[in-house]
């Protein structure tokens, strides 16, 4: 009897461990792939849930659903224009075909080895196909100002970028999609996350900024220059005209109370012969205060107005 309680209880525990190895479950964010002695059968299981499979012959392989980082190494690389720049790039992907993926790649790890050497090969073929305004200018519709020839000849255009890095960008995902769909990897995204010199050129490159900088604000200086001469000028000539025309209004207004005072004199003179007389006297008494001085000597002639009225008051 105790030995059939113990042929039960091992029957029991074959059953129990039998049925834990053929069933496991599938969360949302995972993919299945079932092997049977290394090998992958049937299809991926893409459907959360609990799942059956033959216990200890078929084994169960994980893959992520989820939308994949790749963070590439900085990786230093010339242009078409020999510049030597250090580009760091990122992408975003997933996996698009589980069974071509496990059986090319099997794990994440290797698939991000892959994805080094794919998108890496590529961003290098781009860098050294363009100039380099054309990987670091993002917005080729800016145009950048003529700046002054450093001889001061003239002006010189700075280079433009035709592309820019956006497309550089959208022609590296093109190219590396189509290497990575035989993988079963499905390539979202591609950018430039950084792009910096060579410690080597750092120095040159900063010095031609500055050199083109101090153009362009010479150039600026100039033209600000230039203008306010310009302004200078019309403020010289405008101040000018407006103070002859306030010349020739006052004279015209002295010219004109003059004549009324003429006028008025003359009136006078002409009412009587004592006007003209009193009129005489005090025209003397003017010429008197104007001519003489405290320290004033005159050598007259007997018949002279002076004379006559300084002998009439002295009798």
């Amino acid at each position: 009897m105790k030995a059939l309680r113990v042929l039960i209880g091992i029957a029991v525990l074959a059953v129990l461990l039998v049925m834990s190895g053929a069933f496991y479950t599938v969360h949302e964010t995972d993919i299945v792939i079932l092997t049977q002695f290394g090998r992958p059968v049937g299809d991926p299981v893409t459907e959360p849930g609990l799942h059956f499979k033959t216990p200890f012959v078929q084994e169960v392989n994980r893959l992520e659903k989820r939308v994949l980082e790749f963070d590439g190494q900085p990786t230093e690389m010339p242009t078409k224009d020999k510049t030597y720049i250090v580009v760091d790039t990122f992408a975003r992907w997933r996996i698009g075909d589980p069974g071509k993926f496990f059986v090319s790649l099997r794990d994440e790890r290797s698939a991000q080895s892959r994805l080094e050497d794919i998108i890496g090969s590529e961003v290098r073929q781009a860098v050294a196909s363009h100039e380099l305004i054309e990987v670091v200018r993002s917005d080729v519709t800016r145009r950048l100002p003529p700046v002054a020839q450093v001889d001061g000849t003239g002006t010189a255009a700075l280079q433009e970028a035709t592309r820019g890095r956006r497309v550089l960008q959208q022609a590296v995902l093109a190219a590396a999609v189509p290497k990575l769909e035989s993988l079963g990897i499905e390539l979202l995204d591609v950018r430039f996350k950084r792009v910096n010199y060579n410690g080597q050129v750092v120095n040159n490159i900063y010095q031609r900024m500055i050199s083109e900088r101090q153009q362009i604000a010479q150039r600026f200086r100039s033209e600000g220059e230039g203008e306010a001469a310009r302004i200078d000028g019309k403020r010289e000539r405008d101040l000018r005209k407006i103070e002859s025309e306030a010349y020739f209004r006052v004279q015209e207004l002295q010219g004109g109370a003059d004549a009324e005072a003429s006028r008025i004199y003359a009136e006078a003179y002409d009412q009587s012969p004592e006007s003209r007389e009193f009129y005489a006297f005090l025209k003397t008494l003017d010429t008197y205060r104007v001519v003489l001085g405290k320290r004033t000597s005159m050598i007259l002639s007997t018949d002279s107005e002076l004379f006559r009225l300084l002998e009439t008051t002295r009798k």
